[in-house]
């Protein structure tokens, strides 16, 4: 079942977000923490596929907070919108609305996230701040959070040719928290996973990393709930 519904978060703001259900009992939940694009079709398409996999997946609408409804072209402009609609988000209130969209699907049994980009950097903090199991796409403002401690698994996915992320800030996820697995792709650069975008999706990377995300998630949610 796929729907659009409504979250409280803290401070009683009401911001949208995209359900999507699995056929049957779920394995457990995962928070889908968007791009600066907003829920577009893309992450409306990655909360399907992992609800195909037993998971009930909600994305929230983050940018609510801000401007409704929002979801940008993947072209300059909307990446400049997005950059400021993130910084006027703030992390703070993104991670505050994870944890209330984890809430929303509590009676799904044990609750992860995924995050891409600026939502990968999201997912870091939920990690360290609500205790959720995460794994980090590409969150290009992880730098700032390697000294925070984890209070739950996760796993980071880099591309090697992405110019924003460096290979000595890669090794400082290493450094930081030697026991959660780091992968980096040889052929892939930022936002790798976007199947729409042909001038950055990585067809060798990005589904050698969504098996390994579903990997993590069926140790830590599934066999953990």
């Amino acid at each position: 079942m796929r729907q659009l519904i409504r979250l409280n978060t803290a401070g009683m703001h009401c911001i949208g977000a995209y359900l999507a259900k699995p056929t049957g009992k779920p394995k457990g939940g995962i928070v889908v923490v968007q791009e600066i694009f907003g829920v577009t079709q893309h992450i409306r398409t990655v909360a399907d596929d992992f609800a195909e996999e037993g998971y009930t997946a909600i994305a929230p609408a983050f940018f609510d907070f801000v401007e409704n409804d929002v979801e940008l072209d993947y072209d300059h402009a909307g990446m400049e919108r997005g950059k400021s609609l993130a910084l006027e988000t703030g992390l703070d209130r993104a991670v505050e609305a994870v944890a209330s969209a984890a809430e929303s699907i509590a009676s799904s049994g044990k609750i992860g996230v995924v995050g891409y980009c600026w939502g990968g950097t999201v997912a870091l903090l939920a990690a360290q701040r609500l205790g959720l199991s995460a794994v980090s796409y590409y969150g290009a403002r992880n730098a700032g959070f390697l000294d925070q401690p984890l209070q739950a698994p996760v796993m980071f996915h880099f591309g090697a040719k992405d110019r924003s992320i460096t290979t000595d800030v890669v090794q400082k996820h290493r450094d930081a928290y030697p026991d959660a697995p780091v992968h980096v792709y040889e052929h892939a650069g930022h936002a790798f996973n976007r199947d729409i975008d042909h001038t950055h999706y990585d067809p060798i990377g990005a589904p050698l990393a969504l098996q390994r995300t579903l990997a993590f998630f069926a140790q830590h949610l599934a066999n953990a709930a």
